[in-house]
């Protein structure tokens, strides 16, 4: 149905509820000529006279009542129908789909995510962890996460900060090892590597030499689809790994973790926020949207500056107890 043919049937009705074309104009807050050509499109659509006109009254005509009788219901539920789904729009209630990479989304998000849940414990968030990209509109996704460069579907896509790659170790492996003070001398060390899920290729280290990214090739002593289990085990002192900041900076900043020739560490990808347009979209998608803003935009939580990486790591050298 088009707006037109619900505009002139609401205008039939109106009219025929209160027995004046006039009065059916102001109800619905449009012009009386507005009212009269709406009408009479109506009665050309249906090649039938709907209304008895004089001078001073209307009356509905036989295919008029009939036509009453079998709109008027259906017209009442359409615009109840209107209303529910204009009033779900503002509820702070149903379902939030949200999709994301495995890789940091748990560090980065939970905390976003927890204090969503105090502010607004009506919504029933749905958090689907796949380094794959999906298909936004089969999967019914609300928000999404993606690391790299911004989608290209035709969505919305707001940049939240740099991903960075620092290489780390613990200081455990580091007093037993020792410090490597180039990239050619990670080739006698015991280094991590991730297995991509999908393919179970294993990804290599992607460092910055001048202004150029470049691979950076390993031979992995222990190597994981998963960046939980390959934190672990770098922080148990058996690997070197090239692990995101995001995950890595509270440990970094705390000691546990030392930065190794930090001067390679790249930062040409980002975490970016993507939606549909956000003004379609519940009240419960929108506040979500605003408080990953709010908390994640240009922050500096999962960011080390560069007077931190040589602080962390000129703390090690200098032999602190850490």
């Amino acid at each position: 149905m088009s707006i037109n043919e619900l505009r002139s049937i609401t205008t039939f009705v109106r009219t025929a509820e209160l027995g004046s074309l006039s009065k059916a104009a102001a109800a619905q807050q449009i012009s009386p000529q507005a009212a009269s050509k709406a009408l009479g499109q109506l009665e050309q659509y249906l090649g039938v006279r709907l209304f008895h006109r004089t001078t001073r009254s209307m009356s509905l005509t036989e295919e008029g009542q009939r036509f009453f009788e079998a709109a008027n219901p259906s017209l009442i539920a359409l615009h109840q129908a209107l209303h529910a789904a204009r009033q779900t729009r503002e509820d702070l209630a149903g379902p939030l789909r949200i999709v994301g990479p495995r890789t940091v989304l748990q560090s980065v998000i939970g905390p976003v995510l927890d204090e969503y849940c105090r502010l607004y414990p009506e919504v029933q968030p749905d958090v689907q962890l796949d380094d794959r990209v999906g298909n936004w509109v089969e999967d019914r996704v609300d928000v999404g996460f993606r690391l790299g460069n911004p989608p290209k579907e035709g969505l919305i896509a707001r940049r939240l900060f740099p991903m960075q790659l620092v290489i780390c170790a613990s200081p455990t492996y580091l007093r037993k090892h020792g410090v490597p003070n180039s990239l050619n001398e990670l080739d006698s060390h015991r280094c991590s590597a991730f297995r991509r899920p999908s393919d179970g290729r294993v990804v290599p280290w992607y460092v910055k030499v001048g202004d150029s990214l470049l691979e950076q090739h390993i031979r992995p002593a222990f190597s994981t689809n998963d960046e939980v289990f390959e934190l672990r085990t770098v922080l148990a002192g058996e690997v070197i790994g090239q692990l995101a900041v995001p995950t890595a900076a509270v440990l970094i900043r705390s000691g546990r973790l030392v930065p190794i020739l930090h001067e390679h560490m790249t930062d040409n990808l980002s975490l970016y926020l993507y939606y549909g347009s956000r003004a379609a979209q519940p009240a419960r998608v929108r506040r979500f949207l605003d408080l990953v803003v709010e908390r994640l935009a240009d922050s500096t939580e999962f960011v080390l500056s560069k007077g931190e990486l040589e602080k962390a790591a000129g703390r090690f050298k200098g032999g602190a107890d850490i």
